[in-house]
């Protein structure tokens, strides 16, 4: 940031920064530091400036305003959502009567997070509340500007299943202000993202709408009620039409910035000072908005530390085996077939079945112990870890954004190592990919085999080839150097019932289409599901296969062109190579443009060639195997 910004004092602590004497602070750090660091601040006799919410309790924000006063400086927080152009333009409107008396008002806001990376769980995952602390915050005060302070307040949170991590996604909130009643919509499920105002009055209703920088007015007109509703709709397209183009290009010239509220805070609390003028916002309104949020938050917080503790802590049945991933295409095979033993194993699993489904598929009646949580969090594996002789770690991440990939494979994997570690286990069986290898330098008359070249260039492959890889080699260096009991196992494409659906390499799905890179004749390294599973069995019971690596490819080839006459109801399309390197080049420019990361490169491109043949020696010697169902009976029952 430093660097960005041409800053040359850079401190490691508030402490240190006291040396340079600084006229004003600014509090940009998470909730839980805004106290401790603000009174720092206000005792180096600094004017302060915190972000929202301004602490996390009320007591918090009484030592702030109490320090301040004693000092005699500035203490204000950043209600960023009061100084955004619309909203100030809205307020102006209220102001001058154009909506008549306020009697409701209506906060509407989607959102998303960055996904959990792995590691200790960051506050957004940890505290139950998290959600509404973060968005809640903004619809209070505006309420409390519009319809004055919030005398009572009714909050309910709702879980709907798709981020188990983030739990309460959902939050309904209804205020009684002293002057009206507000209502807080929270989620984030809903799209397209909204950041919505709907101001309702006794004479018309504004509608502000953040995202899109408009301010809308519907008036109650003279005359029938339903001409009144035309000439307003007719009155608020024409403005919608000019302003949003308008707005599209004062943010492209940089005039108008993202989110611009908060760059007009900071401005206003700094014009204060200069002008020895009371601050924008009072440390007073602060404390109220924090006050109702701490209250509404505690139940949310008790039931979210609830379930940590009791996934932590909850007895588990003894078991030798456990299995990561047993949910997915391979693991629920792989998992199957464990049952059929009658031993005992475990399972941890990303998320509890949804309420509305039917019970969890993998338990059939076996004896299976379920532990859920991420991959990504040390103590969840740990406790899974605990007491199993013999660990299959399929898990990993399949699609999403850089942060699930780093917390379902790079911190999956390295929280599995230390955990086996610690536990010592006697075998871990870690499955691997042929994606970590190179493919656009691979040499077709050189056999493939455990030695093959690793992927030269993982970054330009994509994020999961570079997790993979990094995965692995993060299994081979324990296995090197810890002495960590392991076998890698690298299955070709994995096929079979459930997967008709899925390209086969050299295959990219656009729209509905399934595009070929070229003319379909290259072998496919494929191999049916359950004969990597005897695989992976074989792996765990040969002392012979501890710190190898083992390639897993049906001897049998067949070409892409084959594979894909098996399919029914699927367009093919036959792309020469040279026509989507020029595409892709053209995607590279734009992603270049707008400075963004693209599914589609050249270098993918070369990339998109299948590996073959393959040398398949060490999956015979070491692990006795040699595939029992094969590609012709597999093909049959896949795809009839």
């Amino acid at each position: 940031m430093a660097r960005r910004f041409a800053v040359a004092d850079v401190y490691p602590t508030l402490d240190a920064m006291a040396a340079a004497k600084p006229d004003v602070i600014h509090v940009l750090t998470p909730p839980a530091s805004h106290c401790a660091l603000a009174l720092a601040a206000l005792d180096m006799g600094c004017h302060v400036f915190v972000e929202k919410p301004m602490a996390e309790s009320p007591e918090e924000c009484d030592r702030m305003i109490a320090k301040a006063r004693e000092k005699g400086l500035m203490l204000s927080v950043n209600h960023s959502d009061l100084f955004d152009p619309v909203m100030v333009r809205a307020m102006d409107l209220v102001r001058a009567g154009a909506c008549g008396e306020v009697a409701a008002v209506h906060f509407i806001r989607s959102s998303d997070y960055p996904h959990y990376a792995g590691g200790p769980l960051p506050a957004s995952f940890r505290q139950g509340s998290y959600p509404f602390r973060d968005l809640g915050v903004h619809g209070l005060y505006l309420l409390d500007s519009f319809l004055g302070p919030v005398r009572d307040l009714y909050v309910r949170h709702y879980e709907s299943g798709r981020d188990p991590l983030l739990t309460f996604d959902e939050w309904r909130v209804l205020a009684e202000c002293e002057r009206g009643t507000g209502y807080l919509y929270l989620s984030w499920n809903t799209r397209p993202m909204q950041s919505e105002v709907l101001i309702h009055g006794t004479r018309g209703m504004i509608r502000v709408d953040r995202l899109l920088q408009t301010c809308e007015i519907h008036r109650t007109l003279p005359g029938p009620k339903q001409i009144g509703l035309v000439i307003n709709g007719w009155q608020n397209a024409l403005r919608r039409s000019a302003q949003i183009p308008l707005n599209l290009l004062r943010f492209l010239t940089g005039s108008l910035k993202a989110s611009p509220g908060i760059y007009q805070g900071v401005q206003a609390f700094h014009i204060a000072l200069n002008q020895k003028t009371p601050v924008p916002v009072a440390p007073e309104a602060g404390r109220r908005v924090v006050a109702w949020i701490a209250s509404a938050s505690e139940r949310a917080d008790r039931e979210k530390e609830a379930r940590l503790t009791a996934e932590l802590n909850r007895p588990l049945r003894a078991a030798r085996i456990l299995v990561t991933g047993g949910a997915g295409f391979l693991g629920s095979a792989l998992v199957e077939r464990l049952q059929q033993t009658g031993e005992p194993i475990r399972l941890l699993l990303r998320r509890p079945p949804r309420p509305s489904t039917a019970a969890d598929p993998t338990d059939r009646g076996g004896h299976v112990s379920i532990l859920y949580g991420s991959l990504g969090e040390p103590d969840i594996v740990h406790r899974a870890v605990e007491g199993v002789e013999i660990v299959y770690h399929l898990g990993a991440a399949m699609k999403g954004s850089k942060e699930e990939f780093e917390q379902g494979t790079i911190w999956g994997t390295r929280n599995v190592i230390e955990a086996c570690l610690q536990h010592k286990v006697s075998r871990l069986v870690y499955v691997s990919s042929l994606s970590v290898l190179d493919h656009a330098g691979h040499a077709d008359s050189v056999p493939v085999s455990e030695t093959s070249p690793y992927e030269p260039f993982p970054n330009r492959r994509g994020a999961y080839s570079k997790t993979k890889l990094e995965a692995e080699h993060m299994v081979l260096e324990a296995m090197r150097e810890r002495g960590l009991p392991a076998v890698i196992i690298r299955p070709g494409q994995i096929f079979g019932p459930g997967a008709e659906h899925v390209t086969p390499n050299g295959v990219i799905a656009i729209g509905g289409q399934w595009i070929v890179a070229g003319n379909g004749r290259r072998a496919l390294p494929l191999v049916y599901r359950d004969d990597v599973v005897d695989a992976l069995l074989r792996a765990a019971a040969s002392d012979r296969a501890i710190g190898r690596i083992v390639n897993v490819v049906d001897p049998r080839q067949i070409t892409q062109n084959e594979y894909l006459r098996r399919l029914k109801g699927v367009k093919v399309r036959h792309v020469p190579v040279p026509l989507l390197t020029l595409v892709a080049i053209g995607i590279e420019v734009l992603g270049a443009v707008l400075k963004r990361d693209v599914p589609l490169t050249r270098y993918r491109i070369r990339s998109l060639r299948p590996l073959a043949p393959f040398d398949l020696s060490q999956a015979r010697e070491i692990l006795g195997w040699t595939p029992a169902v094969g590609i012709e009976q597999g093909l049959q029952r896949t795809f009839g």
